[in-house]
């Protein structure tokens, strides 16, 4: 098991209660698996996206319950929901805590744990014998090798200046310890994207006194929307999966209107759309999901990915205030002077613009071009014909969760968890899909049937009803 995260975590303690004989190993590098990089590279402020109910693994003792046994972690975000703990918007922190505590009860198990290796794994084996090669040299033999490398760190945003990102007033990733370290709290900051990432950036550093004004530019200018709680709408989408994109767009909208006109919240919309998702992707033409990329992606994300509500209260309390504004735009040119750059802005709309900025912080959201990162461990894969990235850069190709080689088949002996699988379910950064797919790998090794066939989208599909609400 490569990767000690949500879904390496929780595969690797489920593959071991369903096979105790087995010898699961986990390697991660972080000192504390279990975290990854959504639950252990934040701050007590960030919460999660979704509420507690909805962050349910199958591990014992649930979360729900290990949260009720810390009633003062959990305090502030219960008077928010009414006393009720499962609607509740805790702190990401939490879920990491348990996630670890988790992990460290199975590495300690009695006999035969799972056993964790502390490094990063640099390339496989495929010969004469399989093993995960560590790039510290160490080997790892391994029948079965799973990949669960979570989200990657952004790419640079691209364009004429690229010398540009090579400068200490660019910061690559707004997750590194030392992303802003020596900021002038008064200093201008750039954000390059207004998602998620975006969000979670302006709110630290306003809550860590930073007082400068911060500008976020993105293509459309977007800001994921809020959850809303409330209502019931009925699954609607699964009876026209193989419809173009646009026509399914259409009638999202169509079905959002006569939510709102029954007084039902247009987020219980896309809650229901949400279990046919995996269907309709899969059964779109490579030219129909470059379309939904290219035309439709921005405006789905922002209302599937949704803030937790004391989130977009303070999100619109800083955008209010001024101190931050979100523009629609491109970015055209740098020149630095000194501590700052100017950074050439071309918004929607027409005109030129100009910020200086004594930050440039990229928050597009996680790398997945496989065929262009210079990872060891894909290059080694790819290198071997293992893996093969996808032609819209989403991640590598898979049957369910069996890696497709170069040749085009799925593998009997390699598998992907989570983000890197994106092109063949799309939706799988969530904790709920995550889980599906965990389970339906734990289901298939720990009672393999040889001449079992392939998975076709319609069964992986069933397996995501009723997955309730959020990202």
């Amino acid at each position: 098991m490569v990767g000690g995260g949500l879904a390496g975590t929780v595969f690797a303690l489920k593959l071991k209660a369903a096979r105790p004989e087995l010898d699961v190993v986990l390697i991660e590098e972080a000192r504390r698996p279990g975290r990854g990089l959504a639950y252990g590279a934040c701050s007590p402020r960030h919460l999660l996206n979704v509420p507690v109910s909805r962050m349910e693994t199958g591990l014992i003792p649930r979360f729900i319950d290990w949260l009720g046994e810390r009633p003062d972690a959990v305090a502030e975000a219960l008077t928010e929901s009414g006393g009720d703990l499962a609607s509740a918007f805790v702190q990401r922190t939490l879920f990491g805590a348990y996630l670890e505590e988790r992990l460290a009860e199975g590495r300690a198990a009695t006999g035969n744990g799972v056993r964790i290796v502390r490094g990063r794994a640099g390339g496989v084996l495929n010969g004469g014998r399989r093993a995960v090669v560590l790039e510290d040299g160490r080997e790892i033999e391994a029948d079965t090798v799973v990949l669960a490398t979570g989200n990657l760190p952004p790419a640079a945003p691209g364009g004429r200046d690229g010398w540009f990102y090579d400068t200490p007033i660019f910061v690559p990733d707004p997750w590194a310890r030392d992303a802003f370290d020596g900021l002038d709290p008064a200093a201008p900051v750039l954000l390059v994207g207004t998602g998620l990432t975006m969000i979670d950036v302006a709110l630290k550093l306003h809550e860590h006194g930073h007082r400068g004004p911060m500008l976020a530019v993105s293509r459309r200018g977007l800001v994921p929307k809020a959850h809303k709680g409330g209502g019931a709408w009925p699954e609607f989408l699964s009876q026209h999966v193989g419809e173009a994109p646009l026509a399914l767009m259409r009638l999202v909208r169509a079905e959002v209107r006569r939510a709102e006109s029954a007084a039902v919240p247009w987020q219980r919309v896309f809650d229901a759309a949400r279990p046919a998702i995996a269907a309709v992707w899969s059964h779109w033409s490579l030219q129909q999901r470059r379309q939904f990329l290219r035309h439709v992606r921005a405006r789905w994300d922002v209302h599937r990915h949704r803030t937790a509500p004391r989130i977009d209260a303070a999100l619109q309390g800083i955008l209010s205030s001024g101190q931050l504004r979100v523009m629609a735009g491109r970015l055209s040119g740098f020149a630095v002077h000194g501590d700052r750059v100017e950074v050439g802005l071309k918004p929607r709309g027409g005109g030129d613009q100009t910020f200086s900025a004594a930050l440039v912080v990229n928050c597009t959201g996680p790398a997945s071009a496989f065929d262009r990162l210079a990872i060891p461990l894909i290059e080694s894969l790819r290198g071997q014909g293992l893996v093969r990235p996808d032609p819209l850069g989403l991640g590598l190709e898979s049957v369910d969760t069996a890696l497709v080689g170069s040749d085009g088949k799925a593998s009997d002996w390699l598998f992907g968890l989570g983000p890197l699988t994106r092109p063949a379910w799309w939706e799988i950064t969530a904790t709920p899909e995550i889980v599906v797919q965990v389970d339906r790998l734990v289901a298939r090794l720990a009672d393999p049937v040889a001449d079992a066939p392939a998975p076709s989208p319609e069964s992986a599909a069933a397996a995501f009803l009723d997955l309730g609400a959020g990202i």
